[in-house]
């Protein structure tokens, strides 16, 4: 996104549309995710986690592995990254297949985390991502591709 105006647009839309959930935290999902998540959790004045690769976080971390169209993968995160309950926001750029998505969801209820949504810049609604979220997850999409 080169327009900054553009980039502020997209996270007022995120920050606005998740503001009434009273969420804690904003978890962003490497990399784009970090530049989204960050922006939305200044925003609402909340804290922000980062979910990253494997073997890139300095302390005690979980682990989730997940399958891709293409083969697998896997996202850590800080066990003591959030408090027992404490209600989070989950930030991506894109939803596809819904894997990254989920496997985030995954690992942030592992850790004790409330997940109360999970929004996105694009989803590619014709590849059924939202189906692998949790039945009821509050997901919000500023553009959709059927």
């Amino acid at each position: 996104m080169r327009d900054p105006e553009a980039f502020l647009f997209v996270i007022d839309c995120l920050a606005e549309k998740f503001r009434p959930l009273k969420a804690s935290y904003v978890a962003g999902i490497e990399a784009r995710g970090f530049i989204l998540a960050t922006a939305v959790a200044y925003k609402l004045g909340i804290g922000f986690i980062p979910i990253r690769k494997p073997g890139k976080l300095p302390y005690k971390v979980e682990r989730v592995s997940y399958d891709l169209e293409y083969g697998q993968d896997s996202l850590e995160i800080h066990v003591d990254a959030v408090e027992k309950d404490g209600k989070v926001l989950l930030v991506d750029d894109l939803l596809a297949t819904g894997g990254t998505a989920a496997a985030g969801i995954k690992l942030l209820e592992k850790i004790g985390a409330s997940v109360v949504g999970v929004g996105f810049v694009v989803e590619l609604a014709f590849l059924s991502g939202r189906e692998k979220l949790p039945n009821g997850m509050d997901a919000f999409s500023i553009i959709k591709y059927d």
